[in-house]
């Protein structure tokens, strides 16, 4: 009978200390987080605040640091709390570089506008290119500032839990406090959700179908207006200590029940009246772009061809990403889609939030912007082969927004951020050259050509009551009318102080069109540029709308005249279209028709918006607003601090397998304040002195090219029992004995080692190191009789230690992953590791090692891959019984190999028969130094949400799946001669019978059938329970198993 393989006792033995341990490089899969750019931070101290920022951001960093001190005097009064010390924040010039930060871990899409962490409490999060906008999402994070330092503060004597605070609330009074109550964009999504009779109680704003930020912001706006804006933070300060239902009860002197009665009765008669006499969403006019049709629920983005034919969109079609689509401008058939990052190695993602695509005049090419290396390009496709044929670098540009190609076809222009801040340029297709258009801090969106070439129309705050950089005062966004010959520049305001967006030009070139919400709707306008006169082309219930409030939503065929934009409804959004004709509009007077306040962009109760402290700190800008002031700059120190303790853990056993003992561990943990240099301290016991053990590991991330070190001792300890006869030297009685025999391997080891990501999906590993393996033997003897116990006996067994093994190894690997993951198990996409090892030392070989991995997704079904091969090529010189050469095609940890073949699930007395050269064939031929295996299934997700899910139940996602696994063994060769010596090579023969597989030591396939079920617990781990009929294990038949494992 083998012994364990060693490899099994190192997952048991790390899997106590491996969750403290994260650095990505040293993970078997895993997407990277890349740093392209080597940024060079500095430090910028204010009276509350210490910013973190880089030399090329510096002017819009100095405007931040104003806002963030404004923001700061306005939390302030709302919390009735001063900052014990100053807070950190950390500036990043545009999303591109953002993505980069290594102060938050994982990846970081281009949804994020911000993030507020809470061990270091900073605010980390980039620039926008829109004042008012930055202005924004710097508050609403300085709100998650002041939440966590009441939250973490050490001088309250109450203890204070996040854990006790829905995300609705946290996130809800973040928007409250940072937006206030007139906001069409919010005001929209709970409109639409009374027209459908789907308004949210406080209790279904846990359940997932309901966008925290939206309805958070909408009840908190409703609390803030009828109990008071002290009440808001009042109500945070005691949920957080007594849990929600008693601090309404207390502050509000309402339940959380009643409170939802009230809020939705209240908006139902707010908004229900307004929509009367609007369009209906469904009927904004032909639908083109749906869930029902041939796309995905959100279809955003829309940009229609010169004839009208085609649209590009962007859209969830495909679940996982957002994904370019070509389609029927008609029947919204997909016609074509954009290969993705996980085929495409040349982009990382696709800009989709504030910018869409733009054909060229003659429609055979499509302009696009795509995350590549840290920045953004310009990615031009090929329509008719569906192929990037050029990618166009800006230089000195980080962040690039809506390419528009000007009539000639030989200009695209775009909005370009150089340093935080937005301008307009253009770029000649044929030189490459760039032509700056504007140079200011005004943002400058959304450029649109008119039909001759020679007039931009785009979106900006500038021009007469523009915004003001000396008090931080923002103007709505306007129309700006840039002559790219003469410079001349005109701004228009149809609506006067109203919002307007998304210009595009008629066919005629004689009228605008545009999106402006100056009656609190979201609708499209035709603006007549000869007389000012204005048209309204839609009037819905709901909202023209993208994703944000400033997100193109409307586009316009060049040639044709075809209309086609985006209307959001029901959590979704649809592309309608209209033709010419239904898009002349109706004639309208912006003064006459205007109402005294825009009540559809009032989130309720509905009484004047600058009431309150909230209302009144965002009607007065200078209120807080510190001068203009030459804050002292210095260079960052990358100085470490220790950011957490892991909770000490102490434990104490009596009796049981291994004895009494105790048994704990503890976790220091230390970082610099961008993350870029992570050190980790771990310390953990078991049992006496000897099961001592301990890791330092350091990592350093600020270059592309990751490295790190570690060293650790780590003691695993094992054992058996078995019963004997001895006899008593000095009585000479014979006892029964009871023995209980421990092992321990202690592994010294000293590594380092560095990972180069080439992009997000696929990298190279490195690392070289020593590893030293000690053996201890003890047993305890205990003394039978007919009365119990009579006598026990400690014995040091050194005659059963073996000698010590020792290694110098190198490794290098290739490893690609651009899998999408489900709740249980990756769904979509594939991964791939391959790896080489040379091993120097007591033993020499060299372990090679080849995993690759599909999956095809086919709604609802994943039809997943795997072929994996390890093998220790030269090994067993040294190591006669396997410790460490040999692999178990049964392992039921990670990778998990065939199932049926669990080491536990061997019953000895009916599957072993001992032949001359093994005690049991049946185990044995599962051993080997080399194991290849080949493994599919089927999976289906049960319950899940309603997008990834058979059953709507997300409270504990479960997936279903038939599996097949089959596997091989064997032992010996080399890099030369893989297959080894002729007596033990594999031989491919299916082999059932039972009498032939019970002595038969022939190196043959195992296999097994069955189904499976993985449950993901509440996120922190996957639990899989299977049925498995193993071929080459008669005896055994169909048996259950289970596995603490995520699906491969």
């Amino acid at each position: 009978m083998r012994r364990f393989c060693l490899s099994l006792l190192l997952g048991m033995a790390f899997c106590g200390i491996l969750p403290w341990l994260q650095p990505a490089a040293a993970q078997y899969f895993g997407r990277n987080k890349v740093q392209y750019d080597d940024f060079e931070f500095r430090v910028l101290e204010t009276e509350h605040f210490i910013i973190h920022f880089y030399p090329e951001e510096e002017q819009a960093v100095r405007d931040a640091a104003r806002m963030a001190e404004r923001w700061y005097r306005r939390h302030s009064r709302t919390f009735l709390r001063e900052f014990g010390e100053k807070k950190p924040i950390i500036f990043y010039a545009n999303d591109a570089d953002f993505q980069q930060t290594n102060a938050i871990q994982g990846s970081i899409g281009e949804g994020t506008g911000g993030v507020t962490e809470s061990i270091k409490q900073r605010v980390i999060m980039p620039m926008t290119g829109i004042y008012a906008e930055t202005d924004h999402v710097l508050g609403h994070e300085l709100v998650h500032s002041f939440q966590y330092d009441i939250a973490l503060s050490r001088d309250d004597s109450t203890r204070f839990s996040l854990g006790l605070l829905p995300l609705w609330l946290i996130e809800g009074m973040a928007e409250y406090l940072s937006v206030g109550r007139e906001d069409a964009h919010t005001a929209m999504w709970i409109r639409d959700a009374a027209i459908r009779d789907d308004l949210p109680t406080i209790d279904d704003l846990g359940s997932g179908r309901y966008f925290p930020y939206r309805y958070g912001q909408a009840y908190m706006a409703y609390i803030g207006g009828k109990y008071g804006d002290a009440s808001v933070a009042s109500l945070y300060k005691l949920a957080g200590r007594t849990g929600l239902d008693s601090a309404f009860v207390y502050v509000l002197g309402i339940t959380p029940d009643s409170l939802s009665n009230e809020w939705i009765a209240e908006m139902k008669e707010a908004y229900l009246p307004l929509a009367e006499g609007r369009t209906p969403a469904d009927s904004a006019g032909h639908r083109v772009l749906a869930g029902d049709i041939d796309s995905g629920d959100m279809n955003i983005a829309p940009a229609v061809s010169p004839d009208g034919q085609y649209v590009a969109y962007l859209s969830e079609r495909d679940l996982f990403n957002i994904n370019l689509f070509i389609a029927d401008a008609e029947t919204g058939e997909v016609l074509r889609k954009l290969k993705g990052t996980a085929s495409d190695a040349h982009f990382d993602a696709l800009r989709f939030i504030n910018s869409s695509g733009s054909w060229s005049p003659d429609g055979q090419r499509f302009a696009f912007v795509t995350f590549v290396q840290g920045d953004n390009e310009i990615s031009i496709l090929d329509v008719n082969s569906g192929k990037i044929k050029r990618r166009i670098a800006v230089e000195g540009i980080g962040a690039i927004s809506n390419p528009a190609w000007s009539p000639d076809g030989r200009t695209l222009a775009f909005t370009g951020l150089d340093g935080g801040i937005s301008d307009l340029y253009l770029l000649d297709l044929e030189t490459n050259a760039i032509r700056q258009l504007t140079d200011d801090r005004y943002a400058d969106l959304q450029p649109a050509w008119s039909p001759d070439g020679r007039t931009l129309a785009f979106v900006t705050d500038r021009g007469p009551e523009g915004t003001d950089f000396e008090t931080l005062r923002y103007a709505r966004m306007r129309i700006g009318l840039l002559n790219t010959e003469t410079n001349e520049l005109e701004v228009i305001r149809p609506f006067g102080n109203a919002q307007h967006t998304n210009p595009q030009f008629a066919p005629d070139g004689r009228s605008l069109f545009f999106i402006s919400d100056w009656d609190g709707f979201k609708d499209i306008y035709r603006y007549d540029l000869s007389t000012g006169q204005v048209a309204r082309v839609t009037k819905l219930q709901t909202g023209v709308s993208g994703i944000t409030s400033l997100s193109p939503a409307m586009t316009v065929a060049q040639q044709s005249g075809r209309m086609m934009f985006s209307v959001f409804s029901d959590n979704r959004y649809t592309v309608f279209s209209l033709e010419p004709e239904q898009a002349q509009g109706t004639p309208l007077t912006p003064e006459a028709d205007a109402p005294s306040t825009p009540v559809a962009s009032i989130l309720p109760p509905l009484r004047a918006v600058h009431e309150g402290l909230v209302g009144n700190y965002l009607s007065d800008p200078s209120a807080g607003l510190p001068a203009p002031e030459d804050y002292p700059v210095r260079d960052y120190s990358n100085r470490l601090r220790l950011d957490y303790v892991a909770p000490p853990s102490v434990g104490v056993s009596v009796g049981g397998f291994y004895g009494g003992g105790m048994a704990g561990g503890v976790g220091f943990f230390f970082s610099d304040m961008l993350g870029n240099q992570n050190l980790a301290l771990v310390a953990q016991a078991n049992g006496t002195f000897k099961d001592i053990g301990g890791q330092v590991s350091y990592l350093n991330q600020k270059y592309r090219f990751n490295y790190g070190a570690s060293a650790s001792h780590i003691p695993l300890l094992y054992g058996r029992v078995f019963y004997g006869l001895e006899q008593d030297p000095e009585t000479g009685t014979v006892f029964q004995t009871y023995n209980r025999r421990l092992y321990r391997i202690f592994i010294s080891q000293a590594s380092v080692g560095a990972s180069y990501p080439l992009t997000t999906t696929r990298r190279f590993e490195l690392s070289t190191g020593f590893r030293r393996y000690g053996f201890d033997v003890e047993e305890e003897v205990y003394y039978l009789s007919g009365f119990g116990v009579v006598g026990r006996e400690r014995r040091n067994r050194s005659d059963l230690e073996r000698d010590p093994f020792f290694y110098f190894q190198g490794s290098a690997a290739y490893v690609v992953d651009y899998s999408f993951m489900g709740f249980t198990s990756p769904v979509r996409g594939g991964r791939q590791r391959f790896q080489i090892t040379p091993l120097v030392g007591t033993d020499t070989y060299v372990t090679a090692l080849a995993d690759y991995r599909r999956y095809f997704f086919a709604k609802p079904f994943t039809f997943a891959f795997r072929g994996l091969h390890i093998g220790n090529y030269g090994a067993g010189g040294s190591d006669e019984d396997g410790l460490f050469t040999e692999q178990y095609l049964g392992y039921t940890y990670y990778p998990a190999f065939v199932r049926g073949y669990s080491f536990n699930s061997f019953e000895t007395t009916k599957e072993c028969a001992p032949t001359e050269t093994s005690s049991c064939p049946q185990l044995d031929r599962l051993y080997g130094t080399h194991v290849g295996l080949v493994s599919a299934e089927i999976r289906v997700p049960l319950f899940g949400t309603e997008d990834l899910g058979l059953i709507k139940f997300p409270y504990l996602p479960t997936e279903l799946s038939l599996f097949f696994d089959a596997g091989i063994a064997w032992n010996g060769g080399n890099l030369l001669d893989p297959l080894g010596d002729p007596g033990d090579r594999p031989v491919l023969e299916w082999v059932t019978d039972p009498d032939r597989l019970l002595t038969d030591e022939t190196r043959i396939p195992v296999a097994s059938v069955g189904a499976s079920t993985r449950f993901n617990l509440f996120g922190y781990m996957v639990l899989e329970m299977f049925y498995a009929y193993p071929f080459q294990r008669p005896e055994k038949g169909a048996h259950f198993g289970f596995q603490l494992l995520p699906g491969w």
